[in-house]
């Protein structure tokens, strides 16, 4: 026991996390990990159980919470730029905590209604765009580029945590609570994690001034890295399919689980606490995977296992077997989805200079997210007209073939572990030159 304890001492002394500075980063991401577990299951929970929501209905909500990336990325990408990171993340807490304050305010004045709930996933997309990329620019700053891995990874542990504990405690406060009166916690967390950010010491480096050139020039010169660069340029085609395929998958999931499985909020929530398991293990084996396979290789894995995930869920039929299998399904998604994340994160920021991050992660997302809105709406509709069942078996069987695809006509799997390289400074930077 006290080698183990030393070990783990020792483990810690070593890591990021020995870091201040970084600890209370990492911690307030926790924080709003566990907080956005229960805003996750209660806000599509709300609509489908209190409000009766159609499958087209939940096709436009989540249709609405993705929009703004693809209406406001790219500008915030600029402005990100321009401006330092950590004031960003601390408004944005603010933000956030208001807005989801809003559900369970209307439910006291019996005023919930659908057009409320697509307000709030309209207003939280907008604040995910800007404080998204703030978070991912300036934890490049925090953790430096040769140590991404780790810290990408330990924030992804951290979020593992989330998925493996807070769907169970979300369940059991929405049974006890009612789905919006359970949104309030996830308020709780942002003041937290708002609490947590004031203590960062670290100051960062004033962003280069780019007054010279017009907004919209900085807009294209995000553009134009993203175009011209091999990875980044097969990494957003990718991930813009796959979150496509994914926010149609998001869409119709809690539908499935409730309407056709018959599952309770309790056992949906559990089911995700086995999903998070996988979501851990991906987070313990992604400095190992990526040193084996490299950074490309375990992106084009990742996408493949998600679409295996979501056909084997839609096969799954009301049976007092449902609950187990659901889980089994996601754990095999989060496994999937979040080796794929680690390393399409790690790898985007690696080949990046420091001047173009913030530009270069808005404009990543707005080729990855901006499809998003109307693969949740196709979604909707298709699970209205053709079933909940073959619509998402239809999502899977196409993001398998996305992930075959990438693997048959692209270079992205040979693509090496960039993390210990300098950056590239040609944009031109081709696959072949990364190895």
């Amino acid at each position: 026991m006290k080698r183990s304890l030393t070990r783990i001492r020792s483990w810690v002394m070593e890591s990021l996390l020995a870091e201040r500075d970084f600890r209370c980063l990492w911690l307030s991401s926790t924080i709003s990990s566990f907080g956005g577990q229960i805003t996750m299951l209660a806000l599509p929970l709300t609509a489908v159980v209190m409000l009766d929501a159609t499958p087209t209905q939940m096709g436009v909500m989540a249709a609405l919470e993705a929009l703004p990336f693809a209406l406001f990325s790219l500008q915030a990408g600029v402005f990100i730029d321009r401006l330092r990171k950590l004031p960003i993340l601390i408004a944005g807490d603010v933000f956030i905590g208001c807005v989801l304050a809003a559900i369970p305010l209307m439910h006291f004045l019996h005023l919930l209604t659908m057009h409320v709930l697509y307000a709030v996933g309209f207003a939280l997309g907008i604040a995910f765009v800007i404080v998204g990329t703030a978070a991912q620019v300036y934890l490049t700053h925090l953790a430096g580029r040769k140590r991404l891995i780790e810290a990408n990874s330990l924030f992804t542990a951290s979020d593992s945590l989330a998925r493996l504990t807070g769907p169970g405690l979300a369940g059991i406060l929405i049974q006890l609570l009612s789905a919006p009166l359970a949104i309030l916690a996830d308020c709780f967390g942002f003041v937290l994690s708002f609490v947590l950010l004031l203590r960062i010491r670290s100051v960062e480096a004033a962003p280069v001034a780019q007054r010279q050139f017009a907004f919209w020039s900085e807009i294209k010169a995000g553009l134009a890295l993203v175009r011209s660069h091999a990875i980044l340029r097969v990494l957003s085609v990718c991930a813009g399919g796959w979150f496509f395929l994914f926010q149609g998958f998001l869409t119709l999931e809690t539908l499935f689980a409730s309407r056709q499985l018959g599952l309770s909020a309790g056992q949906i929530g559990a089911a995700h606490m086995l999903g998070g398991g996988g979501a851990m293990l991906a987070a313990v084996l992604a400095s190992r995977l990526t040193k084996r396979l490299g950074m490309g290789a375990p992106v084009l894995l990742g996408i493949t296992l998600s679409g295996a995930s979501w056909i084997m869920i839609a096969s799954i039929g009301r049976s007092p077997h449902a609950f187990w299998l659901l889980g089994l399904g996601l754990f095999l998604f989060d496994l999937g989805v979040t080796t794929y994340w680690i390393n399409f994160s790690s790898l985007r920021q690696s080949v990046t200079p420091d001047a173009m991050l913030g530009r270069m992660t808005a404009t990543m997302r707005f080729f990855t997210v901006a499809p998003a809105p109307f693969g949740a709406y196709l979604a909707g509709w298709l699970g209205e007209h053709i079933g909940l069942a073959s619509t998402i078996a239809l999502l899977g069987g196409c993001t398998m073939l996305l992930g075959l695809g990438a693997l048959l006509l692209t270079d992205l799997r040979r693509v090496p572990d960039m993390s210990t390289r300098h950056v590239m400074t040609s944009p031109s930077a081709t696959v072949a030159e990364s190895g």
